[in-house]
């Protein structure tokens, strides 16, 4: 179906609580894609700043979530931390350059693991470092302490199971 085929029904747009419920959801989305964005940069200025260049944000992200695992593309998308193709790409990338060892799976041989090697390692445990000194800077500096982070985590989930649901159920 494309997009002129739908049906061109329009809903009036929301007034009082309704339109103050969807600017404050509009606000929220968006800072949730900046925020993102801004964790890649972040990520990227410490890289930079530690002399390693030949990773990207989104690489160093995906070695500190692999972590300690052995795992298959795949596992990553189902566990949600990527999306797409990408996944596939980058972990090529990372193979090709040192910072993950990859092996074909006995028993699908489609399926290739893939493990940190010491350089992805050490990368993990840059980010990690990265991550425990906001953690322990978000504190020590009054911006957030632990029931403040943990509403954000809870609110967070509830999104994520809706959109989750959303997909699941209504498409």
């Amino acid at each position: 179906m494309s997009l002129h085929s739908l049906p061109t029904v329009y809903s009036a747009p929301p007034t009082g609580p309704e339109a103050e419920f969807m600017t404050t959801y509009l606000d929220a989305l968006t800072l949730v894609e900046r925020l993102h964005r801004l964790l890649l940069d972040v990520i990227k200025d410490e890289f930079e700043r530690v002399g390693v260049l030949e990773i990207n944000a989104v690489q160093a992200l995906l070695l500190f979530n692999i972590g300690d695992n052995e795992v298959t593309a795949g596992e990553l998308k189902s566990r949600g931390y990527y999306q797409g193709s990408n996944v596939s790409y980058n972990l090529k990338k990372l193979v090709d350059m040192g910072y993950m060892h990859h092996q074909r799976c006995e028993i699908d041989r489609r399926s290739v693991r893939v493990r940190l090697t010491e350089k992805g390692r050490a990368v993990r445990d840059v980010v990690s470092d990265l991550f425990m000194g906001h953690a322990t800077g978000l504190q020590d500096k009054g911006v957030l302490d632990m029931n403040g982070l943990d509403e954000i985590a809870t609110a967070l989930r509830r999104v994520e199971r809706y959109w989750t649901d959303q997909i699941r159920y209504i498409y």
